[in-house]
């Protein structure tokens, strides 16, 4: 046996089980759950910039790791449902709320949203009592409100000063689509900006935050977050 495989297969020996337990885990982080990073502020005050955040992969239908391809169906998006899914821009990874699932007939006019002619409600909430958000979005004076009637009642934030695409006409979500938006309303790019998301670039469903990291204090913890649901 020559040198260099006598090398090899002492190599082997020596890390063949931590090599294993390295494509398990990925196999898994890839098909089953994993956690990403928010960077961004899309989801305020849903998910705020810093948190780490778990994301049910299977709920979807269990897929060959490191591929798109799934085994099984699975089930499908549901309107009000966090998601990740693949940017149809440019391949990042981002996390939206399904706002139309297939059929879905879905408009916004002055930032109101309609489906199906079924207008949502809105309660405002107080703003001061929000805990997490950046400074630099504090100083944009946001709104919150309480948007209910279309699904689980949820906030959303609203930031007057900011341009955004505050209307869009009613569109049809085609089959196999799905129209997301940002909780974020005025500083999120989504289905309003780059259209329809394919069924299947939905990777999974998010859940919960892990933990949460402060950018504004040096990455402090936000120990209220801490395993806190994103129901």
């Amino acid at each position: 046996m020559s040198r260099s495989i006598q090398r090899i297969a002492t190599w082997w020996r020596e890390y063949r089980g931590t090599l294993l337990f390295l494509v398990l885990m990925l196999g898994f982080r890839s098909a089953w759950a994993d956690w990403v990073m928010v960077p961004t502020g899309s989801m305020n005050p849903t998910i705020l910039e810093g948190d780490r955040v778990l994301i049910d992969k299977h709920v979807f239908g269990l897929r060959i790791p490191f591929t798109h391809l799934h085994l099984t169906a699975g089930a499908d998006p549901a309107r009000g449902d966090i998601v990740v899914f693949d940017s149809p821009t440019d391949g990042t990874s981002l996390v939206k709320r399904v706002i139309g699932v297939p059929g879905d007939v879905v408009s916004l006019e002055d930032e109101h949203l309609s489906v199906n002619g079924h207008a949502a409600r809105y309660t405002a909430r107080d703003a001061a009592a929000l805990r997490g958000l950046l400074a630099e979005t504090s100083r944009q004076h946001p709104l919150v409100l309480r948007e209910a009637g279309l699904g689980a009642a949820h906030d959303i934030l609203i930031l007057p000063g900011r341009p955004a695409r505050r209307s869009i006409p009613s569109v049809v979500v085609p089959p196999g689509m799905y129209f997301m938006m940002g909780d974020n309303r005025d500083n999120s790019a989504d289905s309003r900006y780059f259209g329809f998301v394919p069924r299947s670039d939905i990777v999974g469903r998010a859940t919960r935050v892990l933990v949460s990291l402060d950018p504004d204090h040096h990455h402090a913890p936000r120990s209220a977050r801490f395993l806190a649901p994103l129901g």
